[in-house]
């Protein structure tokens, strides 16, 4: 069992020592559980018991923070991967642990805590697993836990997002939002933003206008429900339709995952990828994910809505693409324009992760970025059929992921976008660089750590006082593999090239990610 408060960072030399053994205690917990690995980035994958609670103060500080950095980073990935002897079996299972770091005239804390879920209680007093998740099933599921609803298995492990009335929120796109306590991260609970959407699915990738203005989605049983909330939290406008999609076993059913969409000023923008569900095998005992079907001779279907009237609906076709994440979008009423990042097709992409959950390396196969332009004709009733249109797309083939721009930029027309990129890795898993795309000019902007670090997703924080676009700072995390700690790197977002202003170390490694969001003070 990992000690339930890790020795803070002031005493240096006693917090190497605990950093050695809450590796240790990892790599026991891993092996136990059919982890092992010789690849040293793979090492945070092993997860922890989920008994932690991470408190350290006074972190210590590489280089300089700038002055106007005062806020909280709150960053949400997996971060329990086994109980009881058993191992998840896809890096999206592992069960939400969510990290605040606090940047203060005082310095720099961070504190993480597990999101206690009803599924996270009832196992943690179990102590094994009871129902299954995203990527893993059990063969003797029914003498554990019956699901009945997505919230039943929802894990809470993918971003967080917080409101203008000041309530935070962990969020994974298949359930409700889990709403914490943004000082101390204590789990407050299921939010239902109204009663008759009450369980509705709630992606973890709202997209939130300069204005406060919240647009979401979510995907169940090939229906799509969209959703307008006000800055301070109230629903201004629902509706739930069926999705467009391919046909299994003789079934229409809508894309079985849509994890992200882009919002210009007048639109919805989805890019549903041809992926069908077998619900035969759903049936039979399989993952959602074991179920889920790559038709790649089918089209990917571009979903238009119009953000006044969401009965507005086009859809085009492009060839079959695998999208998780999107920059931004931007129109002028006919035209939209927006970037993403192509993944390979789904199943590359989910035999990738199930390998490096055993601590397996595997042949890269990198996603890229894109960039689209969609030209609106007629519609066709009201989503049912297709749309006249046009969509043209560039390709660029740097590899990247987790796109950001400005926050100031949401929705509206934009220049620069950043990314974590692969620069001269090799076999080795992961990102060890950072990359600025100015998409007017063309001109790209990186920084490599080298093959010891594993970077991850940073976002765009702007400068107090500033207005263009691009005037702030990069902040994210990373994972050095030599040291095994976990940090926290700042850049200049004008600057990339010329490395980071500061690191901020913590005296523990943390598991990987997936997003954040930074709340200035």
């Amino acid at each position: 069992m990992l000690r339930r408060n890790l020795i803070r960072a002031g005493a240096s030399c006693l917090a190497g020592i605990g950093n050695l053994g809450l590796l240790q205690e990892a790599l026991a917990l891993g092996a136990a559980a059919g982890f092992s690995t010789t690849a040293p980035e793979l090492a945070p994958l092993q997860g922890f018991s989920g008994a932690e609670a991470f408190d350290a103060r006074d972190l210590r500080i590489e280089g300089r923070l700038p002055a106007g950095l005062r806020g909280v980073y709150y960053r949400n990935g997996p971060g329990l991967m086994a109980r009881g002897g058993e191992r998840y079996q896809h890096w999206f299972d592992g069960d939400g642990l969510v990290q605040a770091w606090t940047f203060g005239d005082d310095g720099v804390r961070h504190k993480a805590r597990f999101v206690q879920t009803k599924k996270f209680r009832a196992e943690a007093k179990a102590g094994r697993f009871l129902l299954p998740a995203f990527g893993t099933s059990f063969p003797d599921q029914d003498k554990r836990l019956p699901v009945r609803s997505a919230d039943d298995v929802n894990v809470a492990n993918t971003s967080v997002m917080k409101m203008g009335d000041g309530r935070l929120y962990a969020l994974w796109e298949g359930g409700s939002a889990y709403e914490l306590d943004p000082q101390n991260l204590a789990t407050k609970g299921v939010r239902a933003w109204s009663d008759d959407l009450a369980g509705m699915p709630f992606s973890a990738h709202p997209k939130v206008e300069a204005d406060g203005m919240v647009w979401n989605f979510g995907t169940q049983s090939g229906q799509m429900v969209l959703y307008q909330i006000s800055a301070q939290g109230r629903v201004l406008r629902s509706e739930v339709f069926p999705m467009p999609g391919p046909n299994v076993n003789g079934a229409a059913i809508g894309a079985a995952m849509v994890h992200d969409f882009a919002v210009s000023q007048r639109y919805l923008v989805f890019l549903l990828a041809p992926i069908g569900l077998d619900m035969q095998a759903l049936r039979g005992g399989d993952s959602m994910l074991g179920s889920m079907r790559w038709l790649g001779a089918d089209p990917t279907r571009v979903l238009v809505v119009d953000k006044a009237d969401f009965t507005r609906r086009w859809v085009l076709e492009m060839p079959a693409a695998m999208v998780f994440h999107f920059g931004n979008a931007w129109d002028d009423g006919a035209q939209i324009r927006l970037d993403y990042v192509e993944a390979p097709p789904l199943p590359v992409v989910n035999e990738r992760l199930r390998q490096i959950m055993v601590g397996e390396r595997s042949e890269p196969q990198h996603s890229t970025p894109r960039f689209m332009r969609i030209t609106l004709g007629s519609r066709t009733g009201t989503g049912a059929g297709l749309s006249q249109g046009r969509i043209d797309v560039q390709t660029r083939d740097e590899a990247v992921e987790f796109p950001v721009v400005d926050p100031r930029v949401v929705a509206q027309a934009y220049r620069h976008v950043y990314y974590p990129t692969a620069i001269d890795t090799g076999l080795r898993s992961g990102f060890n660089g950072l990359m600025h795309l100015d998409i007017e000019s063309g001109r790209r902007e990186r920084f490599c750590f080298g093959n010891e670090v594993v970077l991850e997703e940073h976002v765009l924080v702007p400068k107090p006082g500033s207005r263009k676009e691009g005037e702030g700072w990069l902040l994210g995390l990373g994972y050095d593999s030599k040291a095994r700690r976990s940090f926290a790197s700042v850049f200049d977002a004008q600057a990339v090239s010329a490395g980071p202003l500061a690191r901020v170390w913590l005296p523990y490694w943390v598991p990987y990610g997936f997003h954040g969001k930074f709340y200035s003070a």
